[in-house]
């Protein structure tokens, strides 16, 4: 009896085929709009640097630099001469320079420095023409109580007040007078040498000779 039983129920079993579409009860397809599509993984761009390559921000420390503040006088460098001299082994060059500073106010100093670099000739220069500087008495318009001349070395200069002019100057005279603040001024250099360390001392010369109104 018992193998009859089993080939009934197999018979009265549904045959399903491969690859045929199967319904299911009480569950409706969903539409194919309504599938959300897969969202799209991004990833950041690189930055460059160490940090972007593991994945970090770079760093920064978290310190940011104070702005350079401007120092109180200007300064301008109006020679500069390289000097050979000739040694066992071969030349060995150093550099002269004068530099002129000042704070466009009634104070102006020159100064001269030698070293075998530049950067070290411009630094011993600053320091001295800082312990040169001097005041110049002005008017209220900027300009000389009285005209003024004076000679250094090979060099004469005159400068002499003139109202509405502006600063009427050429070679190292007029880096001088525009560092020292004077305005309308007419000057004349009285030789013909063109060495501007001349010329700057001797405008030197003739400020110091100034007296106040």
């Amino acid at each position: 009896m018992e193998p009859e039983i089993i080939q009934e129920v197999a018979e009265a079993a549904p045959t399903v085929e491969v690859g045929a579409p199967t319904e299911s009860v009480g569950v409706e397809a969903a539409p194919a709009e309504a599938v959300a599509p897969a969202a799209e993984v991004t990833r950041p761009p690189r930055t460059g640097g160490r940090g972007a390559i593991r994945g970090r921000a770079p760093r920064t420390g978290g310190r940011s630099r104070p702005p350079r503040e401007r120092g109180e006088f200007d300064q301008v460098t109006i020679d500069v001469r390289r000097v050979a001299r000739v040694m066992a082994g071969g030349r060995r060059f150093n550099f002269s320079l004068v530099v002129v500073i000042g704070d466009r106010k009634g104070r102006v100093g020159i100064g001269l420095g030698k070293a075998a670099d530049t950067a070290l000739a411009i630094d011993k220069a600053t320091r001295d023409a800082k312990k040169h500087l001097f005041a110049i008495p002005r008017t209220k318009s900027g300009s000389i109580p009285h005209q003024v001349s004076a000679k250094y070395s090979s060099s004469v200069v005159e400068i002499a007040p003139s109202r509405g002019r502006g600063l009427v100057a050429g070679s190292a005279m007029r880096t001088v007078l525009d560092l020292a603040g004077v305005t309308d001024v007419v000057t004349k250099i009285h030789s013909r040498t063109k060495n501007k360390l001349t010329i700057a001392r001797a405008t030197v010369a003739a400020l110091k000779k100034l007296r106040t109104a």
